[in-house]
């Protein structure tokens, strides 16, 4: 039929947001448990931690993140108030600003980080092989690469 979609593409699409709801709500409900952070706090965390100096611009943040803009000003400003985040005005163009993690930032990232890393093999990346995984990461580095050359071909809409 057209304008929907054919049983593989069904089981396909289906297949993926059923997994991504179910892992969502065991990461947020371990992350709450175990180190009273939310998944979006977590990941900010998280993308502050593989940034050169523990510190991005928003906007660079909010284009890595699953975050809108101002999901993301939210989380940041949550985690400063908690200590983990400094803001910071970027001085070369004063329109943008910084976050930086701070060392609290940096403890509860790993107190975090360990026990998360087993939650995620556990639910997720240990239901399949090293071949699987590796055709996986190979699926999100297209969608990746598809996504930026989308952006790059049209204005920003953030």
């Amino acid at each position: 039929m057209p304008g929907y979609f054919s049983p593989l593409e069904r089981k396909a699409w289906g297949g993926f947001l059923s997994a991504f709801s179910y892992i969502n709500r065991v990461v947020e409900a371990d992350l709450q448990d175990r180190a009273r952070i939310t998944h979006a706090e977590f990941e900010i965390l998280l993308r502050l931690m593989w940034a050169d100096d523990h510190r991005l611009r928003l906007q660079d943040l909010t284009a890595q993140s699953l975050l809108t803009r101002s999901g993301v000003s939210r989380t940041v400003e949550r985690l400063e108030r908690a200590g983990l985040v400094n803001r910071e005005e970027a001085r070369e163009d004063r329109r943008g600003a910084y976050a930086i993690l701070t060392e609290a930032g940096v403890a509860r990232f790993q107190l975090a980080a360990e026990e998360h890393m087993t939650c995620v093999r556990q639910h997720f990346l240990g239901l399949f092989n090293e071949e699987e995984l590796t055709a996986m990461a190979g699926f999100w580095k297209r969608i990746e690469d598809h996504h930026l050359s989308i952006q790059h071909q049209s204005p920003s809409k953030t």
